[in-house]
């Protein structure tokens, strides 16, 4: 079949000719059928793609325009963007980032930084002035790495219990830390 044939099946299509859609199926199926299997992979996966495809090509067969390039150029591309599509539908999505908010930092923290500069005393002197349970919850968030979840389960506390604890144990070192 010509291209100005196929293009004016797509034409008669856009108006809702039944007959017209019937035949641009049975001309171009095949080719289109081959492009979703080229990029899907699976049978089955690409015969439901062509079927799709065939009702995308019915609805919007009005936003094709009449032009030099081929007609089969129009139908490919919707092929395979859909083909594409359906693969990017199926992925999985990304894992969230506040996922991450729990995963300790392996990098030194102030405290580390500050004992490996030899104020390993200052800072001992200062966790010292701290109540043991809250010296213990900083040694264990900054210098073992352990999450405010952990954290709040080995002492037994609300979690957000121990994010008070924590701020306020670091503003009271950070003073000491300052005289």
């Amino acid at each position: 079949m010509a291209p100005q044939d196929i293009s004016k099946l797509i034409v008669r299509t856009s108006m809702k000719d039944r007959a017209a859609f019937d035949l641009l199926y049975r001309q171009t199926s095949a080719k289109l059928f081959g492009v979703c299997l080229r990029v899907l992979k699976d049978r089955g996966d690409a015969e439901e793609a062509l079927q799709e495809v065939f009702v995308k090509i019915w609805t919007k067969a009005d936003r094709f325009a009449v032009s030099d390039l081929s007609p089969i150029s129009w139908l490919v591309a919707v092929a395979r963007n859909h083909a594409i599509d359906r693969i990017r539908a199926r992925r999985s999505p990304s894992a969230n980032i506040d996922v991450a908010l729990d995963v300790a930092d392996p990098t030194p923290g102030p405290e580390a930084m500050a004992v490996a500069g030899g104020e390993a005393d200052r800072i001992h002197h200062c966790l010292d002035e701290l109540e043991q349970d809250r010296a213990a919850a900083v040694r264990g968030a900054y210098l073992s790495g352990e999450s405010y979840a952990e954290l709040a389960e080995r002492f037994k506390v609300p979690l957000n219990t121990m994010r008070t604890w924590l701020r306020r144990s670091l503003l009271k070192l950070r003073e000491c830390l300052e005289r």
